[in-house]
């Protein structure tokens, strides 16, 4: 896209405005430097666009394609220049949190993708254990998605689809709808529980210290406009 114009904001609109790209910037700032992973947080996107958006990036020096340090295929991670997006990003989610806040569409509640978001937003250094399996089982979902587990292990967390084989330390059972809303700040832990939304079993330990590791969204406590 290409605007003919000198205009900086119309220069940068020219490498970052195309469909998905700034979201392609944010699964990097989130630590995705895989293919597969960025294909995994993006959702709908399809390998060929996300392929031509990570060749622009790469041409206009925002990311740089390197081998990846197993040996086997490419990593692709954030230049000076990609990095020093990180506040703009954070300004776009501050603002659409403010101003075009999401209204729950079927749509838009990706159980999948919700996930994802959920292991990156579990706060191991606050889990009062070093070793335990947190299941989340959603009403309403049917098939192989309506169970998903997170295990943590001295320090570090896996996302996974398949039953681990190991006793659960604590069941969240909820909705889809109910999880999204807690991660987005629009309800809150006692309220989801209070109205029976939220039914929490296992170790009461673990389900004592659940506000301070189940962490919602960086958005999440930035108001709707005209509050």
């Amino acid at each position: 896209m290409k605007y003919e114009q000198f205009c900086p904001v119309a220069k940068a609109s020219e490498v970052l405005t195309e469909r998905w790209t700034v979201l392609v910037v944010r699964e990097l700032l989130a630590g995705a430097t895989r293919f597969s992973q960025l294909q995994r947080g993006l959702g709908r996107i399809s390998p060929s666009v996300l392929t031509e958006r990570l060749k622009s990036l790469v041409d206009h020096g925002v990311v740089e394609r390197t081998p990846a340090e197993s040996g086997a295929g490419v990593e692709y991670r954030l230049t000076a220049a990609g990095a020093e997006l990180a506040p703009i990003v954070e300004s776009i989610g501050v603002w659409g949190q403010r101003w075009v806040r999401s209204r729950m569409t079927r749509e838009e509640l990706d159980v999948e993708l919700l996930m994802l978001h959920m292991e990156r937003a579990l706060d191991v250094d606050a889990f009062p254990q070093a070793h335990a399996v947190v299941a989340f089982v959603f009403s309403g979902v049917v098939g192989d998605k309506r169970r998903w587990w997170i295990l943590v292990d001295d320090g570090r967390k896996e996302l996974c689809m398949q039953a681990p084989g190991r006793s659960e330390d604590v069941r969240l059972s909820c909705s889809v709808r109910t999880l999204a809303e807690l991660f987005v700040g629009d309800t809150t832990l006692p309220a989801a529980i209070a109205e029976g939304r939220l039914v929490t079993e296992g170790t009461q330990r673990v389900i004592r210290s659940l506000p301070r590791w189940l962490r919602p969204s960086p958005f999440a406590a930035v108001p709707p406009a005209g509050r």
